[in-house]
């Protein structure tokens, strides 16, 4: 028993007094919850003096890192608000300044810059106080387990209000926006740690067991001491113009991860699109984006009739059952057994940027197990939208290693791990 209680000590101990080096790398992990209608994916940073843990949506395409500093919740001692006329004002906000006659609290301070921030689950959008605060990780130190927690002092990141995380998980505290731009996690995180900017998700299948985000450069290892970097291929992250389709701001893009789609087969076989509407105009209408917030593969109409025509017709010998929404496509269990890559459905290749590239979808990643007896195609129909032709779902790359590399500005990709004898639950956050 005294021996545990040391254990126990010594683990608190490395919580708030995190190593104050250089890192390789950084690894976050990642939880499926699905305790609200929106399936999210959480993970945890540690935040603040004395370092609390604090849990986070995950938001691939999100503009910043913000968190709930409402109903006087936030506690630091090294909290800094951003005030107007100040660096990182000048740097990273993009609204005006404001006084707040509450405070001064952190979020609420006279003289304060502002930034935008989002809950793309619901679309809640408005302008909150940039500040800044000790941020720790766990290092990522080229082993299939975590290690100790680093810091990163005067770490930007944005206050919010509680009202803002409707739609989230009851112990979420705000989002962690991994997209493009100066106040998104890649380019902050690159600063703060001195690493190279790229990072790598891996989410798993299950809430039962957690998937990880490599923050660096490769290796990135799994259980049994595995990189599974070596099984990536790549194709050219686009960068879209203009946030909102036709409507141009100076220095303004998108700040999700796009990429070229030319083609889609299942089976082998070609299917019958309108391929334009998967290309980005230049007035930033249509293309694909990849998102942590949809669950599932959002399709243009048009694309979607076609690709259902066209998987319903490689299983024309198996009798459809009622569906189930969101989806249009569902059969029974017993009709599509599982097999080492999931249920036996045909599988969905995109083809990317070359003819000789090709991100293969199998059944694990395109069936969704909506009760013990049915499976149902998981693509939906994302109505007549010139905005996007195509969103790739989280459930799509559960289980895919997927690398955004911003400094060669290319997407590492591979098909689904389990092929290679391992998932996206392998990696050791609990020492």
């Amino acid at each position: 028993m005294a021996a545990y209680i040391v254990l126990l000590f010594i683990s608190f101990l490395l919580v708030l007094n995190p190593v104050p080096v250089k890192p390789n790398g950084l690894v976050l992990p990642i939880q499926k919850d699905q305790s609200t209608k929106y399936t999210q994916y959480i993970t945890r940073i540690y935040q603040r003096t004395p370092l609390v843990p604090v849990k986070l949506t995950l938001d691939l395409g999100g503009e910043n890192l913000w968190v709930d500093c409402d109903q006087r919740l936030y506690y630091s001692s090294s909290y800094k608000a951003a005030h107007c006329g100040s660096k990182v004002c000048s740097t990273y906000s993009g609204g005006g300044c404001r006084d707040c006659y509450v405070g001064p609290q952190p979020g609420c301070n006279n003289n304060t810059c502002t930034t935008a921030i989002r809950n793309r689950i619901t679309d809640h959008l408005t302008g909150e106080e940039l500040a800044q605060d000790l941020l720790a990780l766990q290092s990522n130190n080229g082993s299939s387990k975590a290690g100790h927690l680093v810091t990163s002092a005067g770490f930007v990141f944005a206050c919010g209000e509680a009202s803002i995380l409707e739609g989230t998980p009851e112990n979420v505290n705000g989002f962690a926006g991994f997209g493009r731009g100066k106040l998104g996690l890649p380019s902050l995180l690159s600063k703060g740690f001195r690493l190279p900017n790229k990072f790598a998700l891996c989410l798993s299948n299950s809430t039962r067991s957690t998937g990880v985000l490599y923050f660096g450069d490769k290796p990135y290892m799994t259980n049994p001491n595995r990189d599974i970097s070596v099984y990536l291929l790549y194709t050219p992250l686009l960068i879209k113009p203009f946030s909102i389709p036709g409507v141009h701001f100076k220095d303004d893009f998108s700040s999700d991860y796009w990429i070229q789609v030319k083609s889609i087969k299942i089976s082998g076989k070609e299917v019958p699109i309108n391929a334009t509407l998967l290309t980005i105009d230049k007035e930033g209408y249509g293309g694909t984006k990849i998102s942590t917030i949809h669950p599932y593969t959002v399709m243009e109409t048009s694309i979607y009739r076609a690709f259902k025509k066209a998987f319903i017709k490689e299983l024309a010998h198996i009798p459809r059952v009622k569906a189930v929404a969101p989806f249009e496509v569902c059969y029974s269990s017993k009709s599509l057994p599982y097999t080492q890559v999931g249920p036996s459905a045909p599988f969905i290749d995109l083809g990317l940027h070359h003819e000789s590239v090709w991100w293969r979808i199998y059944g694990e990643n395109s069936m969704v197990k909506v009760s013990k007896d049915v499976l149902c195609l998981g693509f939906v129909d994302g109505g007549e939208n010139r905005e996007v032709g195509m969103v790739i779902g989280a459930h799509q790359i559960q289980n895919n290693l997927l690398q955004f590399d911003l400094e060669s500005n290319r997407l590492g990709f591979t098909s689904l791990l389990f092929l290679q004898q391992t998932s996206c639950a392998n990696f050791n956050f609990k020492g």
